[in-house]
């Protein structure tokens, strides 16, 4: 079983491969993914990359009412197989794939516009506790501090 960190990167992948399909920053990210899967085998590269175009090709034939679903759909079987490799792998090359990932996403994200982040197919429940943040996005600063005290009763 995978660490939280290592189920996080794969979202974070599986996300990354579900934005770019069909965008500028295709290319470059399939080219990078299906290279990290292939792992030096040539042939289970050009595998990758076919499995990568079938899932551009997919999302692009939706229709866009279902768009949204097919993403979610896509962005989980990628995150799926993308920790099917990490398991599969003995801990010293588990680590080192997994640096090699947090690199490709972090070169082709910053360089195409590919943001991070995930899709849910289910419920997100989002709290925080102990004096933290928890968002779904924050666009902008955070600050954490305590409420002002309060004079009186509640205004409505």
């Amino acid at each position: 079983m995978l660490v939280e960190t290592l189920v996080a990167l794969a979202a974070a992948g599986g996300t990354a491969v579900v934005q770019a399909a069909g965008t500028d920053a295709w290319n470059g990210l399939q080219r990078a993914v299906a290279r990290w899967f292939g792992r030096g085998d040539t042939q289970r590269e050009q595998a990758e990359r076919d499995r990568l175009d079938q899932t551009a090709a997919a999302l692009q034939a939706t229709d866009p009412a279902e768009l949204q679903q097919a993403r979610i759909r896509q962005q989980a079987s990628w995150q799926t197989r993308i920790e099917a490799m990490l398991e599969s792998l003995d801990e010293a090359d588990r680590s080192q794939a997994a640096d090699q990932l947090r690199a490709l996403l972090t070169d082709h994200t910053r360089q195409g516009g590919v943001t991070g982040g995930q899709a849910a197919a289910h419920n997100v429940s989002v709290h925080a506790q102990d004096n933290s943040i928890a968002a779904q996005a924050i666009q902008g600063g955070a600050n954490i501090s305590s409420p002002p005290p309060t004079t009186g009763p509640p205004k409505d």
